[in-house]
């Protein structure tokens, strides 16, 4: 995600290397890696103890363009007044908030510093907890040009929001799914104002299911997804599309229905005689473990059974992965 943000930043800025803050440097993970493209990069960090970890491993990795600031964002602020071509930010949870989800709970509370951020800086990257609502958090901001849904390996890992001051058009949204093997999909971009203006048709289930990526899904491109590869959506609250063929280059997961059954122990018995499968639902009266518990199914094996619902009627399908 730290290689991803930079790519970022090396996409936007056509001269190289920059000058970056990062005004919540813990241990220097995203500073080390902006480093790479930075001529000089502030880290800032009011811990002390936790800062002169950073700045040693940094040492050992060969970072020697780093600026160690043992302050707070909001002191740095007011102590620098040089404006800086990136302004990193990534707040944490308060300390008595297990969960957070707005940027109004963390700290340092970025809403209440937009002003002195966009006072040094014209570009903010502000990175976030997948738990927030990106509609409520674009909103709480300003200026936001781009949003980055960040997944590794199908799991939502960051919301990444890009600010540029003076910037009043409507926001692009990005939803990538980064594999630790080291490559990634491409980005699927859409608008939010272009996807509530999408008008659904729906089917019942044929010849494959398609579960787009975690990204996707947290980004909602629920109805443009279906206007970039040939899927039809199940119904207007089952996240699952179906298709007659195979999908080439499909960010998600693909199966293929080799058949639908009844949500019966013995149908089950037949079709899967050591009674194991991957079991998932979407939009389906059981949960998974009250599904395995009524087909008396364990985890395991290369099938699949799903549960989902379309627009008329409730299905469980004996499938095989494709992807």
């Amino acid at each position: 995600t730290a290689l991803y943000k930079v790519n970022l930043l090396s996409k936007i800025f056509a001269e190289l290397p920059l000058e970056i803050a990062d005004l919540t440097g813990g241990f220097g993970i995203d500073s080390f890696f902006f480093s790479r493209i930075a001529k000089k990069l502030w880290h800032v960090e009011p811990n002390a103890e936790l800062q002169e970890l950073a700045r040693h491993n940094h040492l050992q990795l060969g970072a020697t363009n780093i600026e160690y600031v043992n302050t707070t964002a909001e002191s740095f602020l007011q102590a620098h007044k040089k404006e800086f071509a990136v302004i990193y930010i990534d707040p944490s949870r308060r300390l008595n908030h297990k969960k957070v989800f707005s940027l109004a709970e963390c700290e340092p509370s970025v809403p209440l510093l937009l002003d002195g951020l966009f006072e040094r800086s014209k570009t903010l990257l502000i990175k976030a907890s997948p738990l927030l609502d990106i509609s409520a958090t674009t909103q709480s901001l300003r200026s936001v040009k781009q949003i980055h849904v960040v997944s590794v390996d199908n799991e939502c890992k960051e919301l990444l929001f890009l600010c540029v001051r003076d910037f009043s058009g409507e926001a692009e949204i990005h939803a990538v799914n980064i594999l630790s093997k080291g490559s990634s999909s491409d980005p699927f971009t859409f608008f939010a104002s272009a996807e509530q203006s999408i008008s659904l048709a729906f089917t019942e289930p044929l010849n494959y299911l398609y579960e787009p990526n975690a990204s996707l899904l947290k980004a909602g491109a629920f109805k443009s997804i279906t206007k970039t590869f040939p899927i039809v959506k199940l119904a207007p609250s089952t996240h699952l599309y179906t298709a007659e063929g195979l999908v080439n280059n499909f960010p998600g997961r693909m199966f293929k229905i080799e058949q639908l059954v009844k949500s019966d122990p013995k149908a089950i018995e037949s079709l899967l005689p050591d009674r194991k499968a991957n079991v998932l639902t979407r939009n389906y009266p059981l949960s998974v473990d009250d599904l395995k518990k009524r087909l008396k199914v364990l985890d395991g094996g290369s099938q699949y059974l799903i549960g989902f619902s379309s627009a008329k009627q409730k299905y469980l399908a004996l499938c095989s992965r494709i992807q």
